[in-house]
């Protein structure tokens, strides 16, 4: 229906709809009612009905992660190369990281994520470099949906606090074995051209492999390639 309805230079009445979609009028009218509902159509004062900017709203945002994945591709490969681990390029979700992009490992043990995947955003480093610079309120609802999923999952507002202070000093972010299945991360986060974060890369690997010293000489890693990306978004540090 809404590809139908986009693709007219004029609103369409309920009779019209029915016609070209082969459907009942009543099915039709239910149809128009849970969109309307939704934000995805308005009716006109005429009864027809056209769609809204929330189409061009969700278009742009597809848009926008694409041309995410092509200038963040260049530094992905990059640090794949250097770490030869796991690199995931990321974005928010809600209260969830969405991983938008992956290189696997070449090794035969190793982190296991597929483009799509989701997790809490509060026990990934990905999630963690993107929440030190999200809105308070977000941060409040993590707090009211929070799950304990291993030991070293933060259970406090005043625990989780802390560590996003570490990422805005820092640069850099650590999952420590917090989401489970016994891999670690380092993430940095990735700005555009507004400072704005909009996402963020990082190193997955085992916990056996991603020891302390590895940790020390990996993390200056990620955040070059997250500045890189940020650079190619057309952000410019703050002197």
């Amino acid at each position: 229906m809404l590809e139908l309805m986009s693709g007219e230079g004029e609103p369409m009445g309920v009779t019209a709809l029915a016609r070209h979609m082969e459907m009942p009028k009543s099915g039709v009218h239910r149809l128009l009612q849970v969109l309307r509902a939704a934000g995805w159509v308005r009716q006109t004062a005429a009864g027809e009905y056209e769609c809204t900017l929330k189409l061009w709203e969700l278009g742009q945002r597809v848009a926008n992660r694409v041309d995410l994945r092509s200038a963040a591709a260049p530094a992905m490969r990059e640090l794949a190369a250097q770490t030869r681990e796991t690199i995931l390029l990321s974005i928010m979700d809600g209260i969830e990281v969405l991983y938008l992009d992956v290189i696997d490992s070449p090794q035969p043990v190793r982190a296991h994520t597929k483009p799509g995947d989701r997790v809490p955003a509060f026990c990934m480093a990905t999630g963690k470099a993107m929440l030190a610079y999200a809105s308070s309120a977000l941060i409040d609802r993590i707090m009211e949906n929070l799950q304990i999923f291993t030991s070293m999952t933060i259970t406090t507002r005043d625990q989780l606090d802390k560590e996003l202070e570490q990422v805005r000093r820092k640069g850099v972010a650590y999952n420590r074995g917090e989401w489970g299945g016994g891999v670690r991360g380092i993430a940095a986060p990735i700005f555009d051209a507004h400072g704005a974060c909009i996402a963020a890369i990082s190193v997955g690997a085992p916990g056996e492999r991603m020891t302390e010293a590895v940790r020390r000489s990996v993390a200056p890693l990620v955040i070059d390639a997250a500045r890189n990306i940020s650079r190619e978004l057309g952000h410019t540090p703050a002197s």
